[in-house]
C-alpha cells in the first residue's frame, strides 16, 4: 500500500540485530520497554529494538476505518524506513501480535523470526468485551479535568492495573487533554457486533503462502486467548511454529513474567546476535 503513514517508534540498543515489538489494543510501544531494554544487553549491544506505537495509538496517526491489513503496510513501510536493507525480528503481542502475523504472511523478506504473543490466526467474534472500557474513557469529562489524579479519581474502573493501563493514553494536549488512542474508531468497531474487524482475522490457510521463517507462539496458561484447538491452524500459517506456554501468566504475558519472556526473546534472537559478531 502506498502513502502508508509513517508511526512513531522509540529506539534500544545500539547495534546487534534488529527487533520490533508491536503492543496490543489500548497499548504503546513503550509497554516493552522493560523487555527491550533486558534484549539490548546492559552495554545495549546485544539487540537494536524499536518499540512501535500502532495507527490509532500512542502517537501514531489515525485511520479513518480499521484495516489489518493497512496496520500491517504502516509497520512494513516503518520498519523499511529505519532499516531498508536488514530484515527484523517481530513480537507482536494480541492486536500486535495479529498484526506481526499479518506482516510475515505479506512481507516475508522483512520478517527474519515471528514471536507471537498469546493471540491465534483466527476471529474472536466481537469487541464487546471492551465496550465497557471505550465507554468509561468516552464518558471521562476532559475539559474539567484539574490534573492526572483529578482523572484517575474520575475513572470508574476497580482494578488499579487496568486503570492505569487505559489512562497512559490521556495526554496533555496545550491547556487540556486529549485521547491517544482513536476512541471513536474503537467504539464504532465494538458497536459493530459479529461484524468486528480487530476482533477478526481475514486470512484463509488455503488463500497465502505459508510463512517459512521460524516462529514462537507464546501463550499465557491463565488466558483463553490461545487453545489446543488452535495449534493446526497456526502450523498451517506458520510450518516453524513451536508454542511456549509461561505458567501462572494471563494474556498479558510480558507484563506478567518479564523474566521468562525476557530469556525466551535473548535464546529466540540469539542464532542471528551470534551471525552479528
Amino acid at each position: 500500500m502506498t502513502g502508508a503513514p509513517r508511526l512513531h517508534t522509540l529506539s534500544v540498543g545500539r547495534s546487534g540485530p534488529r527487533v520490533a515489538f508491536l503492543h496490543g489494543l489500548f497499548g504503546q510501544g513503550r509497554n516493552w520497554t522493560q523487555i527491550a531494554k533486558a534484549l539490548a544487553g546492559p552495554d545495549g549491544n546485544d539487540a537494536r529494538c524499536a518499540l512501535v506505537d500502532l495507527p490509532d495509538h500512542g502517537r501514531s496517526p489515525w485511520s479513518k476505518e480499521f484495516s489489518l491489513e493497512a496496520y500491517a503496510e504502516a509497520v512494513a513501510g516503518t520498519l523499511r524506513a529505519v532499516d531498508p536493507a536488514e530484515p527484523w525480528v517481530v513480537v507482536g503481542h494480541s492486536l500486535g501480535g495479529k498484526t506481526a502475523m499479518m506482516l510475515a504472511l505479506e512481507h516475508p523478506e522483512l520478517v527474519s523470526r515471528l514471536c507471537v504473543v498469546d493471540v491465534a490466526p483466527k476471529s474472536y467474534g466481537t469487541l464487546e468485551r471492551f465496550s465497557g472500557y471505550i465507554q468509561e474513557m468516552q464518558d471521562l469529562p476532559l475539559d474539567q479535568l484539574s490534573s492526572r489524579a483529578d482523572a484517575e479519581a474520575r475513572f470508574d474502573e476497580p482494578n488499579a492495573g487496568v486503570k492505569a493501563f487505559l489512562l497512559q493514553n490521556l495526554r496533555r494536549h496545550g491547556d487540556g487533554w486529549r485521547w491517544q488512542a482513536n476512541l471513536d474508531l474503537f467504539a464504532a468497531d465494538a458497536a459493530s457486533g459479529s461484524d468486528s474487524r480487530i476482533a477478526d482475522w481475514p486470512l484463509d490457510p488455503e488463500d497465502v503462502t505459508p510463512y517459512g521463517g521460524p516462529v514462537l507462539w507464546v501463550a499465557g496458561s491463565d488466558s483463553a486467548y490461545i487453545g489446543d484447538e488452535d495449534l493446526p491452524t497456526m502450523r498451517r500459517f506458520f510450518p516453524k511454529v513451536r508454542l511456549l506456554t509461561v505458567k501462572g501468566a494471563t494474556h498479558w504475558v510480558h507484563t506478567d513474567a518479564p523474566e521468562v519472556m525476557a530469556q525466551a526473546l535473548r535464546r529466540f534472537v540469539a542464532p542471528l546476535a551470534s551471525e552479528a559478531r
